[in-house]
């Protein structure tokens, strides 16, 4: 039976496509070629190739910035291999970090390329459930501010706690904190903790354990990592726990062992819930929805702005998830290619009515002056920007702001908005 395995390469040097051709078609593989970044991205919008073979040094677009783009939209969903004749360093650990599977040097040797494409090929057969990146949550201000913070902390190897609504969005900020090529070890539940808490560190040697709603543990199992933690350090494990209660509460009320949250929580993360920086919610819904139609699963679907806007002022009780099955939903039913604002409300509908930014959302009392301040004003001029229908010139005399002015505190409070030649 003929191997129905696609591989993609894409290099713009028609000598390096035509051997990878010759040399993959005799091991049996179907081939796929594309001279540069924007045949690759036609292919891939097609359909997803088995795995792709991408050149970084490309006239168009380099390699790593197309597979960011991926990463971004939601469509790396198959592994990809990066080609280089000048690497770096760097740029191999860049790569991985997006999201690529493994980086090889030109000239590049028969036998390692094999190997590498086999290891892929059958890596891809087992993929972890997280595929996101920190481009997955969003670019606004808080989301920037996350990934700073995170990239702060990835040189420390001292327990971390990920707490926060989304635990998807908790498992990709663990990830970005993954090292290529070191072991990520996420038991699906905690019994080896009680049973065997040393096996479990010896397999996440030199890598990180990655423990999820650490608020569930029993109190053998707190035991057994209360047993661990001393012995991280040895073995270099880098320990993540995650958690979408509050483990604060959980020690107060006796379920979780205080000595133990001691430990774990000198460094500690919180994760924003979507409706903390729905200024991502438009973009973010684009790109699923471009996803849902890049696999197949759905015709080419656009969002009207008011649609856009009806998934904006959702407060998203269950984050991505909910986000990407109501996008889902949407990409599935509806009747024209654009997504008008009664099919979003439809699709809404079932979640009762969770709209905010009504005038009837609660001051942020709790924070600092400066936060609170910056959270109204924020607040505000999305209110405003709604109400003159993305007007500028009315948004600013609303606001009694000429309009640079306006614009600048737009920028300063991280409001995407667009300039328009404005009557």
């Amino acid at each position: 039976m003929a191997n129905m395995t696609q591989i993609l390469v894409v290099d713009d040097e028609i000598g390096i496509r035509e051997l990878l051709l010759e040399i993959l078609h005799d091991e049996g593989y179907q081939v796929k070629l594309a001279e540069n970044a924007e045949q690759a991205r036609s292919f891939r919008n097609e359909k997803a190739p088995d795995l792709v073979l991408l050149d970084i040094w490309m006239p168009d677009t380099d390699g790593v910035t197309l597979l960011r783009e991926w990463a971004s939209n939601g469509l790396l969903t198959m592994p990809v291999i990066m080609m280089s004749g000048h690497g770096t360093i760097d740029t191999a650990v860049e790569a991985t970090k997006i999201g690529a599977f493994d980086f090889l040097e030109k000239p590049i040797a028969l036998q390692k390329l094999l190997g590498t494409v086999e290891r892929a090929l059958k890596k891809n057969g087992n993929r972890p459930h997280c595929q996101g990146t920190l481009d997955s949550l969003g670019r606004g201000v808080l989301v920037s501010d996350l990934k700073k913070r995170l990239e702060m902390i990835a040189r420390s190897h001292a327990p971390l706690i990920l707490s926060g609504e989304d635990s998807a969005a908790l498992e990709i900020c663990a990830r970005f904190l993954h090292l290529p090529d070191t072991p990520w070890i996420e038991p699906e539940d905690f019994s080896d903790l009680a049973e065997r808490p040393l096996d479990l560190l010896e397999r996440a040697r030199e890598g990180i354990l990655y423990l999820h709603d650490v608020a569930e543990m029993g109190r053998l199992e707190q035991k057994g990592l209360l047993l661990l933690l001393g012995k991280l350090e040895k073995s270099m494990v880098r320990l993540i726990c995650a958690s979408t209660k509050a483990l604060a509460q959980a020690v107060e009320s006796g379920a979780f062992d205080p000595l133990l949250f001691q430990h774990l929580s000198r460094v500690m993360l919180t994760v924003p819930a979507l409706r903390e920086h729905r200024e991502d919610i438009p973009e973010l819904a684009g790109l699923m929805l471009t996803k849902h139609a890049a696999s197949g699963e759905s015709p080419a679907r656009r969002f009207s702005p008011a649609a856009l806007e009806a998934l904006r002022n959702h407060n998203w009780p269950g984050n991505l998830a909910q986000l990407d099955n109501v996008v889902k939903t949407l990409a599935l039913t509806s009747l024209a290619e654009e997504i008008s604002l009664r099919e979003a409300e439809q699709a809404l509908s079932p979640f009762g009515s969770e709209a905010s930014n009504t005038g009837k959302q609660a001051l942020p009392l709790d924070l600092p002056l400066r936060e609170a301040r910056d959270e109204f004003e924020r607040v505000y001029f999305e209110h405003q920007m709604r109400k003159a229908n993305g007007n500028m010139s009315r948004v600013a005399d609303y606001a009694g702001l000429e309009r640079t002015h306006l614009y600048r505190k737009l920028k300063q409070l991280g409001i995407r908005f667009a300039k328009k030649n404005e009557a």
